[in-house]
């Protein structure tokens, strides 16, 4: 089993700055990626930012150029910085551990973390 922790949400201002952070533990399998999803009030589950562990990353197009994802393989962490930051970007943030290759299908999901962006 793979557990996923996340930490670092709260209320920031219009255009602040937040770090969320995503420790997992357990029986780590590789090729995988580390991802952050979000949902919003009344909307569906939303891919935020993934990085595989070859580093190889991805971003929503409403993120680009704000959001930054990273991870430390020796803390098996994963972080997301968020810059400039939009009320849109409310919601609850979900970290995600998923196989890759011949470990597709295996998928994790931490219990999230609520960010608020608000004045």
């Amino acid at each position: 089993q793979v557990q996923l922790v996340e930490s670092g949400g709260g209320l920031v201002q219009p255009g602040g700055s937040l770090t969320l952070s995503c420790v997992v533990s357990g029986r780590i399998f590789s090729p995988n990626a580390w991802g952050w999803y979000r949902q919003a009030p009344g909307k569906e589950r939303e891919l935020v930012a993934d990085i595989t562990n070859g580093g190889i990353t991805n971003y929503a197009d409403a993120v680009k150029g704000r959001f930054t994802i990273s991870r430390d393989l020796a803390e098996n962490t994963v972080y997301l910085q968020m810059n400039s930051q939009k009320p849109e970007d409310t919601g609850v943030y979900y970290c995600n551990f998923r196989g890759r290759g011949p470990f597709t299908g295996r998928n994790y999901w931490g219990k999230g973390t609520l960010v608020t962006v608000s004045s």
